[in-house]
């Protein structure tokens, strides 16, 4: 038996998310059952998150156990025919220890969130960036999210539906930058709640709009409670950037 990391680029569009779903195709299901026609075996695919419906990855980081003898370069081009034409894409694969796991061994996630900032409706990035019609400041944004940085209680940035055992976080870091007519959220933490980067972002661009001000933002925080949250964004731009652990390689992706 031999455990495979992978590297797994997705538009999270068709899908119902990364984990597997009674209702609707994932991205797991899509990775099991190539491995599956591959090999033959049933398998289980980890990951180091569980995006929801309508949320990218970049690079997310997976392991998969096959008793199949494989090299990795063989195993990436293999699942990659099998995959097409969804929109998966395995970047590269390789083998680790036994005891790597990609969500358990995992010390870092990292995520970016991509706002439209533009009156025009979307023609190339309809489902891959939340349009604002409205002019946004992004410094006041990012003047703002440092309130989130840091060990909070996030309940009011967390859906009703999260199973997370404890609502305090981590949040190592909460950068508001502006690319042209292009807004970039980036978050990085240990783990986050479910539904707590899109809440953030939400009530961020409310302070970019000027509906909110950078008190709003610190009341709804220590508020503790879902009704104090401003907005909800849209899954549309949300991506899962990289994984960090301490002794495996880079993302292919890393910025």
């Amino acid at each position: 038996m031999t455990r495979f990391r992978l590297w797994v680029e997705y538009d999270g569009r068709p899908f119902m998310g990364w984990q597997r779903q009674a209702h609707g195709p994932s991205v797991q299901q899509a990775i099991e059952e190539a491995v599956r026609t591959i090999t033959g075996e049933e398998v289980t695919v980890h990951a180091a998150g569980r995006t929801d419906a309508g949320v990218h990855a970049q690079a997310m980081a997976a392991h998969v156990d096959i008793e199949r003898p494989m090299t990795p370069f063989r195993l990436a081009d293999a699942l990659n025919a099998k995959l097409r034409p969804q929109p998966v894409a395995i970047l590269k694969a390789e083998i680790v220890r036994d005891d790597w796991h990609a969500r358990f061994s995992c010390i870092g996630r990292r995520y970016v969130y991509r706002i439209a900032n533009r009156r025009a409706p979307l023609a190339l990035e309809v489902g891959r960036a939340w349009r604002v019609p409205v002019t946004l400041h992004a410094d006041v944004m990012n003047k703002a999210a440092q309130t989130l940085v840091g060990r909070h209680d996030f309940t009011t940035f967390r859906s009703a539906h999260c199973q997370s055992e404890n609502p305090v976080k981590t949040l190592d870091l909460l950068i508001v930058r502006r690319l042209g007519g292009i807004i970039e959220i980036e978050a990085a933490a240990r783990s986050f709640l479910h539904h707590q980067v899109r809440s953030m972002v939400g009530c961020l661009q409310l302070v970019g709009r000027g509906k909110w001000t950078a008190r709003d933002l610190k009341n709804a925080l220590q508020a503790r409670d879902r009704a104090a949250l401003g907005f909800n964004a849209p899954p549309d731009g949300l991506y899962f950037v990289e994984a960090s652990y301490d002794e495996a390689s880079p993302s292919p992706n890393r910025r």
